[in-house]
């Protein structure tokens, strides 16, 4: 209770000193569908980003001493969500893996949790979210979430890839595909390495929520383009961030749930990430834009969406996709949820257990 406290003033004082435009959490606290629960969570408000032109006038503004001392704060928040009663330690085998990533030869971090038994396991190999452009699977509620996930008795490859933006555990940042490269490369790290890992390598399912997401299926389409589609029996996609433009009437939500938790209305994503990929519909970057020709040979695929999520029909359209593709498609939805309620494990906890018994129950099947 202290530390959420000390955290608490922390932003206060930031939001005094540095003046830092925030929105306002009125839509998601009036908003009778949302569980009340979340609602109490939201005693602060959301940082507002400028809009911008370029990709290095967006990394000049967040190299600045008040965005560092802004993240810092965010990934502060994100330890009142670690919690060890609901996601304990005991019980499992936690390592950190360094490895190389191709095609630049860059080393990125696996966070590798297990249960500490001598079972050849099946696998979730778990891309973060943070719309591939900030966070890192170290931060504390994606510790929870994979511990939480682990006791289901999984194992859990945690891939802390290059984000766009901001480092995540690695120092390199760099636009698309540099983060997706990582994931791939992560991926076919953990596939070769199963006996090691005591791994089941028939059943790796790759997982994600938002910009997570949007890594998962791209992940997806990269391995079916080049034949590799035989390293994982399936993808699993949370609340996925793949639209590229909103708003957007083929997706009703990001009208109606916008300024809920998540604020589209500025370009951010796309400049971070590579605006040229946006121009030239690229669905390895915004698989939004994909066709079933890109998708016809998935594997099982599950996409999860939370009600009053901005980027819900966006998932909702791609699960379509999938079955206009033949694709074996499943899709859930999570009523009075927000965008990504399930991954902070002490919001509402009953809603973080099903997800997890629901992806562990999807990649041992």
């Amino acid at each position: 209770m202290l530390r959420i406290i000390i955290i608490k003033l922390l932003i206060k004082i930031v939001r005094i000193f540095y003046r830092t435009k925030s929105a306002n959490n009125s839509k998601l606290i009036n908003d009778p569908r949302v569980d009340p629960r979340i609602k109490k969570n939201f005693w602060f408000d959301i940082p507002v980003r400028p809009k911008f032109d370029t990709r290095e006038e967006m990394l000049k503004y967040y190299g600045s001493s008040h965005m560092k001392r802004e993240y810092q704060l965010i990934e502060s928040f994100s330890e009142i969500y670690d919690d060890k009663q609901i996601a304990p330690l005991k019980g499992l085998k936690i390592e950190t893996i360094k490895i190389n990533s191709l095609p630049d030869n860059n080393i990125i971090n696996i966070q590798y949790i297990r249960p500490d038994n001598d079972e050849i396991l099946p696998c979730v190999y778990y891309i973060h979210g943070g719309g591939m452009e900030v966070l890192s699977c170290f931060h504390g509620n994606y510790r929870a979430w994979g511990r939480l996930l682990a006791h289901q008795n999984v194992a859990v490859a945690m891939v802390d890839f290059r984000n766009a933006t901001m480092p995540s555990s690695v120092k390199e940042i760099g636009p698309f595909p540099a983060g997706l490269n990582d994931c791939i490369s992560g991926v076919k790290w953990v596939y070769e390495n199963s006996s090691k890992l005591m791994i089941d390598n028939s059943k790796i399912v790759i997982a994600g929520e938002s910009g997570g997401g949007n890594l998962t299926l791209a992940t997806g389409m990269s391995l079916m383009r080049q034949g590799k589609l035989n390293l994982i029996r399936g993808l699993y996609a949370f609340c996925p961030y793949i639209a590229g433009i909103w708003p957007l009437e083929s997706n009703p939500s990001s009208i109606s749930n916008n300024g809920i938790f998540l604020d589209l209305s500025d370009n951010s994503g796309p400049v971070s990430y590579g605006i040229e990929e946006l121009k030239n519909k690229n669905p390895l970057a915004w698989p939004g834009f994909a066709k079933v020709d890109d998708v016809k040979d998935f594997p099982k695929t599950h996409i999860h969406v939370n009600e009053c999520d901005p980027l819900r029909d966006e998932g909702y359209n791609f699960y379509r996709l999938l079955e206009e593709a033949g694709v074996v498609a499943s899709f859930s939805e999570a009523k009075g949820t927000i965008h990504a309620t399930e991954h902070f494990v002490t919001m509402c906890p009953d809603l973080s257990i099903k997800a997890v018994k629901d992806l562990a129950e999807f990649t041992s099947l």
